[in-house]
């Protein structure tokens, strides 16, 4: 038995369980925080020391949790709080695409509009030459002709719903209603939605459909692939973990550049600016030294509630990457990959496309609402 797989993952669990706790205690005591006047304020604030006191008093107590059922039912918490991180990050996306698409054709109405459109058509080749590939790929190396028969569907199906949104970007009812929309936002979440396909497909545990990177790169033939439920054998840092990692970061980093300027994506993030200004500018003073001034005399200028949840959300995120979702298991059998983290992201594309669809509908739907 690999002991050090079994103590590893133990461990992820253990101090992402800390952090969910320590998230969402702060969370829950936060809620409707409407000014620095709240005494609560303080808190979110200040009280540095105490609150690294008390997520490393946490973290060292979730080692003493008897394992029990324990990781069997945290699992189940990383699956249901990570799905739900994956839609704020689908929403991200999406608000990214368009975005991207209108300061770009902004640009080419302003001037050198031949380079600018030039480029939106080199992206969007690119990102579906990209997702045609991949489609390519999956039926050649996570199909059989008389097996994996999910990944048929998983892949056939979003091959069809990606045809389908691009199309219906292009309409001209559509284009009349929604300007902005274009082929490059539905090449952007056609490539997402083939991550997502790989990413379900790698977490099959039928190891027949799901070949490891190692043996596709060294030509290993999946007749002589180790099974999955072998002792010890567990793969750790695949591909599409260390591509989730960097999708997450990419999210966390748009996100909290896009709030800052972005009137929607405050109202999407909770982080609606108040009266005031800027607190780290501050004001200069008599012997014109510049001091910090409170802003959120009136007002918040984010939610200090949804900001905890937000980051709730993302350490049950991180934990079943580290982990690669594999399904918790305190006897000698080594982890394996289960089909309710395949259902999960499988079920997270398609939600991705019916919200971009929504993008395209909603105007056309309620022609008297600003979507702009």
């Amino acid at each position: 038995v690999n002991c050090e797989v079994i103590v590893g993952y133990k461990s992820v669990y253990r101090m992402c369980f800390a952090m969910t706790c320590f998230f969402f205690f702060f969370s829950a005591i936060m809620v409707r925080v409407k000014s620095s006047k709240d005494p609560r304020a303080a808190i979110q604030n200040g009280f540095w020391f105490f609150k690294f006191l008390i997520l490393v008093g946490i973290t060292v107590g979730a080692f003493f949790i008897q394992d029990g059922t324990f990781h069997t039912v945290w699992f189940y918490f990383g699956v249901v709080g990570s799905f739900i991180f994956i839609i704020i990050q689908l929403i991200l996306l999406i608000d990214f695409a368009h975005s991207w698409n209108k300061i770009w054709v902004g640009n080419a109405e302003e001037g050198n509009s031949k380079c600018w459109f030039a480029g939106l058509l080199l992206f969007t080749f690119l990102h579906y030459a990209l997702a045609l590939t991949a489609v390519v790929l999956f039926y050649v190396y996570y199909t059989q002709s008389d097996n994996c028969t999910e990944h048929k569907v998983f892949i056939s199906l979003n091959l069809i719903f990606s045809v389908i949104i691009s199309i219906i970007s292009v309409l001209p009812k559509v284009q009349e209603a929604q300007p902005q929309s274009g082929l490059l936002q539905a090449s952007i979440i056609s490539l997402y939605t083939m991550y997502v396909t790989w990413s379900a497909m790698t977490n099959n545990p039928n190891r027949k459909c799901n070949p490891s990177l190692l043996a596709l790169v060294s030509n290993v033939s999946l007749s002589e692939s180790t099974p999955t439920n072998a002792p010890g054998q567990v793969q750790w840092w695949d591909a599409q973990s260390i591509v989730g990692l960097v999708i997450f970061l990419f999210c966390t980093l748009y996100a909290s550049i896009r709030s800052s300027s972005n009137a929607q994506m405050n109202k999407l993030m909770q982080t609606e600016e108040g009266g005031g200004g800027y607190g780290g500018e501050g004001e200069a003073g008599k012997d014109g030294v510049h001091r910090a001034v409170d802003n959120e005399e009136e007002e918040v200028t984010y939610s200090y509630s949804f900001f905890h949840f937000h980051l709730c959300l993302a350490s049950l995120y991180i934990m079943m990457t580290l982990t690669n979702w594999y399904q918790p298991d305190t006897t000698t059998q080594s982890m394996q990959s289960t089909m309710p983290a395949v259902w999960v992201k499988i079920s997270s594309s398609w939600l991705g496309l019916g919200l971009y669809l929504w993008t395209l509908l909603a105007p056309l739907i309620f022609p008297d609402r600003d979507f702009s």
